[in-house]
Formats: C-alpha cells, sequence, structure tokens
C-alpha cells in the first residue's frame, strides 16, 4: 500500500490557497509592535556574553543573570531576538531531549533513564518559569498523537507506545475509529495517544516573554548586532560585532544553524529548510467536522513526516514532509518562500482533511533547522574553555533548548553536574562530510527515505548501512 499522497500535481485550488499569505510566521504577525533593542556600539565590558538571542541565548540569559545577579550578561543578536528558527517552529514542547525514545534508545542506552528523567525535570522547570516569570506563551499540555497513514506504521508505533510505557509514559493506543474520533482525517488507520509530555506554546510570546524576563533580570540586550569574529585575548574574548565590540570572561553561543563565529561546528550541522503553512481561524462548524476536541499536537508516522496542531484561534498549522537542503547550507530570508513545497503542503493538508476544501491559508514560511547526524543537541568548548556552545537541536528545541542553555552554562562556570557527566554531553555526533561528497549523501538518504515510505517501510541497503553506524538525516 502506498502512502495516500496524491501523485499528481497540485491542483490551481490547492495552489491558489496560499498564494496571498503572507510570508511573516503567523507566530511573530501576532506579536504586539516594539521597538528593538539598540545595536552595540563602541566597546562593553561583560562577564558573559551571549551570541544569539533564540531560545538558547534567551534561557542562558535569563538563569545566568538570575542564579548570578553580580554577573555582568550582555546578549547580542544579529537581527531581532526569537525571529529565526525560535519564531519559525510549530510550537511543540517535548519532554524529550533525545529527539524521541526511540532515537535515544538507539544512540544512548544505556543513559537513557538518566536522559529521561532529566528531560522530564527540565519540561516541569520550564513550566515553573513561565509561570514565575509571568511569561504568557499560550501553554497547552494536550500531549501528542501520532498517527499510522500505512500498515507498516501500525506495527512501527505500536512498538514506540510500548517503548514509552516501559519508561513509565502513558500511550494510549487507539485503533482507526477511535483515532479518527480524536480527528476525523480519511487517512489515518491507527496510532498512539501520549497525552503528558508533550506542550503545545506560542513560540512567539515564548521568545518574546523571555526576552522580557532577561532584562528585567538586568541583560543588556543589543539587537541587529551581527558578531563577525571571536578573538581570544588574554583572559577575556573579544566578540566583534559590527559597529562594536565585547569585552568578556566568558562567551556561549547558541547561533542554531548560523555556526559562522565558529567553523568547526559546520562540519556537524546541516541547515535544513523547513517549510510550513497555517490556516485562517476555522469556524465552529469547521471544527466540529474535524473534532480535535483535545488539541493534541500530530504527527504522521512517516519518513517524510507532517507535524500540525491548533493555535490559540483555531487556525491549524500544517508543515514538514520536505526537509530541503542546499548545496554549501545556505540560509538567508531568500530561501524562506519556497513555492514547490507550499503546493506540496496545499495538496497534503487537503488530502488529510477533505471536509476543509475551499479554507485558505494566511501565513506561508520557511525557516533553517540546525540538523546533525545524531538528531539531538550537542555541546562543546573552544577557546581554552572560555566559549561553549549548544547546538544540533534537529527540529525540537523548544523544550530542549532550556536543557541545552544550563549545560552550557555549566561547561563555561567549570561546574560538574550530573548533566556534565553523561557521556549525551560529552560526545559530538559524527560530522557531515565536506562539499560535494555533503549534498550527495543528503540527497541520497532523502531519496531513500522516500523510498522507504512507498515500499511499506522496508529500509534497504543505504539507510541500513546508516542504522548500523548510527547515522541519520532528519528534521
Amino acid at each position: 500500500m502506498t502512502a495516500p499522497w496524491p501523485t499528481t500535481a497540485p491542483t490551481t485550488e490547492q495552489i491558489g490557497a496560499f498564494a496571498d499569505a503572507s510570508t511573516r510566521p503567523f507566530w511573530l504577525d501576532d506579536l504586539p509592535i516594539r521597538d528593538p533593542h539598540p545595536r552595540l556600539e563602541g566597546v562593553v565590558d561583560a562577564d558573559l556574553c551571549i551570541v544569539g538571542g533564540g531560545f538558547t541565548g534567551l534561557w542562558a540569559a535569563l538563569h545566568a543573570a538570575r542564579d548570578t545577579p553580580e554577573r555582568s550578561v550582555v546578549l547580542l543578536e544579529s537581527g531581532r531576538c526569537g525571529e529565526a528558527a525560535s519564531g519559525r517552529n510549530g510550537g511543540f514542547l517535548d519532554a524529550s531531549l533525545t529527539h524521541g525514545l526511540a532515537n535515544g534508545c538507539t544512540r544512548f542506552a544505556d543513559e537513557m533513564v538518566a536522559l529521561e528523567q532529566h528531560g522530564g525535570e527540565n519540561f516541569a522547570a520550564l513550566r515553573s518559569d513561565l509561570e514565575r516569570h509571568g511569561i504568557a506563551a499560550d501553554y497547552e499540555e494536550t500531549g501528542a498523537l501520532d498517527v499510522a497513514l500505512q500498515p507498516h506504521q501500525i506495527r512501527e508505533l505500536d512498538e514506540l507506545a510500548e517503548l514509552m510505557r516501559n519508561f513509565g509514559h502513558e500511550a494510549r493506543r487507539l485503533d482507526q475509529d477511535a483515532v479518527r474520533a480524536e480527528v476525523a482525517s480519511p487517512t489515518y488507520l491507527a496510532g498512539p495517544w501520549s497525552p503528558r509530555g508533550t506542550a503545545l506554546v506560542h513560540p512567539g510570546k515564548l521568545g518574546d516573554g523571555l526576552r522580557g524576563a532577561a532584562v528585567a533580570a538586568g541583560v543588556q540586550i543589543a539587537e541587529h548586532s551581527p558578531v563577525h569574529a571571536l578573538r581570544p585575548r588574554g583572559a577575556e574574548v573579544i566578540v566583534a560585532a559590527a559597529d562594536g565590540q565585547v569585552r568578556a570572561r566568558r562567551v556561549l553561543i547558541g547561533t542554531g544553524a548560523q555556526t559562522g563565529v565558529l567553523p568547526a561546528v559546520r562540519h556537524y550541522i546541516a541547515p535544513v529548510y523547513d517549510y510550513v503553512l497555517v490556516t485562517e481561524p476555522l469556524s465552529a462548524t469547521q471544527l466540529g467536522e474535524i473534532g480535535w476536541r483535545h488539541r493534541q499536537g500530530l504527527a504522521d508516522g512517516a519518513n517524510q513526516f507532517h507535524y500540525y496542531r491548533l493555535t490559540g484561534d483555531d487556525r491549524i498549522l500544517f508543515g514538514g514532509y520536505d526537509a530541503v537542503y542546499r548545496y554549501g547550507g545556505p540560509v538567508g530570508p531568500r530561501l524562506e518562500d519556497h513555492a514547490p513545497t507550499f503546493a506540496r503542503l496545499s495538496q497534503h493538508f487537503f488530502t488529510t482533511f477533505p471536509q476543509l476544501a475551499g479554507v485558505r491559508f494566511t501565513h506561508r514560511w520557511g525557516g533553517a533547522i540546525d540538523t546533525c547526524s545524531r538528531f539531538a543537541v550537542f555541546f562543546g568548548v573552544a577557546h581554552g574553555g572560555r566559549v561553549a556552545y549548544a547546538a544540533g537541536y534537529t527540529g525540537l528545541g523548544v523544550g530542549a533548548s532550556r536543557f541545552g542553555a544550563q549545560v552550557a552554562l555549566d561547561l563555561l562556570d567549570g561546574r560538574d553536574s550530573a548533566a556534565t557527566a553523561l557521556r549525551f554531553t560529552r560526545t559530538r555526533p559524527v560530522p557531515f562530510p565536506p562539499e560535494p561528497l555533503r549534498s550527495a549523501v543528503i540527497q541520497l538518504t532523502r531519496n531513500r527515505l522516500a523510498a522507504a515510505d512507498r515500499r511499506e517501510g522496508r529500509r534497504g541497503l543505504w539507510l541500513g548501512l546508516l542504522d548500523r553506524f548510527g547515522l541519520g538525516f532528519d528534521s
């Protein structure tokens, strides 16, 4: 049985559904207008300089300033805080630090009990931080529903549900009738619903709330201040930006797919573009036709998968499937609008929900994911331990970024902890090869993943080889 997606080209109506959509992320459009923080000018001294104003950098800034009030903290952001990857994701906040249990058990089986404990503690502490700092991020602990679209995916998701139960998680097995009673799609065959351990948030409000909390804790933020070099000098690191510099005792890098200031990290990161559509708000009648009363975050069980969810005002965010890597790994605004992928997403959306024919999309956008070969955050230090970084979240960084920020701070401060003792935090992924081999390997892997979806999950020689060595490609 093949996947339910049409093999014909998207229709004129499906393409027209997103033709007038804004290319600015819905999450950012949904924020109040604010003045930018002043750009960095002149020379500033700091105990800690953070490069990158996304989730990792903002969590690090907040905790560094809050937990050690006497420490001076400066955060530099090349654009506006929270407007890069942190403002372009689906808003799925997962307790897992390892890109899911299955991936973690494949790569870190001996540490999974500890990693699950760290993930659960981080998930609970994040929720407490939101309450403590009054961050209204539209937090909804809805759980997650994974759906099988092909018979072989039922077996795979049943195995995943059993694995989750073995680690103490609740995973309710829904057959075809039960899963369609939750969310009415003719494509669904079965799937587990995990009611805990996953929440939905508004990424824009989360990022802006963290920014505000960091400022209240005493962090100095400079926006529109791209960093172009790190230069060790004595006991300091000079962080050179466009119009000024920071003389810092310690530096934390949280720039995601933008790895320019630490060239060595480029070997481990492949910037992969992911694309998203968001509908207009659904009417009560339209919502009634699809159900979704429990508002779970959804994903289908294919290698080329979709993720989707309801927003606070009852739009549907629908993204994923294509994971677009371009030769050389460029990152920039010109890559955020990609009509062929949006057309495919629109076609798949209306295949999933044919009862919503005629709905239009108000927003379409893309963003770069910092994919690494192990699919989970990794850490490192540079310049004699005066610089630390966390990178490689591979699309599940909304929750894990808080953990990543804390571990990076521990590494900078030379603080031993249960987290820094883990092999998970002490090792890095297998690097991607240089170009042109990198593009060839990634495109071959994407091709074989798509072929496996067409062949009832049979992974073939190439994917089997990658599995054997614990390598992969995902978004």
